[in-house]
């Protein structure tokens, strides 16, 4: 590998972003490698969906860049970061409740390809084909039928997934994916996520620690708007200064053990 080369999935150097007075984040540098299953973590207030928000091109930056695979996407918007390979699904995403989990991935599906829904038996037999691919992936064969809004609440956060790899993206982006779901559901949650393709990098923002530390095989940590600790899973474990900052906030034997 030549020297300097970036090999990174994601890099984010010197990201700020301030509310008036409040410096919300303040020159956090983050680096996410291919493959990584990487959580972004952090008390009430870390800055953590900020982050989330400049990454994914929804808020824009007061300084700093943004590099998806080597390439500066700062200044370019949201779509156009998805376009390059960054997908999202979102804490409370929206999904075409009249429609079936196989029509909303389908139109997903043509919405990335720029295509508008056609009606030719040969394209829509490859689409409907793919869709049921995308259902199978995340644990949601044989439920293309069913109306997205009857699903249950963990099948729509599965169906948020497939819907985030209908774009094909080589980086997953997801907000608070285990949010409202019961033990049973967050346990095939880690499941899916874990058996993603390596080729699909994963960022994700979560409070539920127990999914955190079953799947990150990295984690950063964000404290006051800024990087805390940024390492493995048992480096954060160990860590007094991240000890510290979660003292007080209800988390500390969720994240260090009774």
């Amino acid at each position: 590998m030549a020297e300097g080369v970036d090999v990174s999935v994601l890099r984010c150097a010197g990201l700020s972003r301030s509310f008036g007075a409040l410096k919300a984040v303040d020159g956090v540098d983050l680096t996410v490698a291919p493959g990584a299953r990487h959580a972004l973590i952090g008390p009430n207030g870390a800055g953590k969906s900020t982050m989330f928000s400049l990454v994914t091109g929804t808020m824009r930056a007061d300084a700093g860049t943004v590099a998806l695979a080597g390439r500066d996407v700062t200044a370019m918007s949201e779509v156009r970061r998805c376009r390059l390979g960054m997908s999202q699904t979102l804490q409370h995403a929206s999904l075409f409740a009249s429609m079936t989990a196989a029509e909303t991935v389908a139109v997903a599906l043509q919405r990335h390809d720029g295509s508008t829904i056609s009606f030719l038996p040969r394209r829509q037999t490859a689409v409907r084909e793919r869709a049921e691919e995308l259902l199978a992936d995340v644990g949601l064969a044989g439920r293309g039928a069913v109306v997205a809004g009857s699903l249950a609440h963990g099948e729509r956060k599965q169906l948020e997934v497939a819907l985030a790899l209908a774009c094909r993206p080589t980086l997953l982006l997801l907000d608070e994916p285990a949010a409202g779901m019961s033990p049973a559901e967050r346990a095939r949650l880690v499941e899916l996520l874990g058996g993603l393709p390596a080729g699909v990098t994963v960022l994700f923002v979560e409070h539920d620690l127990d999914l955190v530390f079953a799947l990150a095989d990295a984690v950063t940590v964000l404290h006051l708007g800024r990087v805390l600790l940024s390492g493995s899973p048992d480096e954060v474990r160990a860590s007094d200064a991240v000890r510290e900052a979660y003292l007080g906030t209800g988390h500390r034997e969720e994240l260090f053990g009774s």
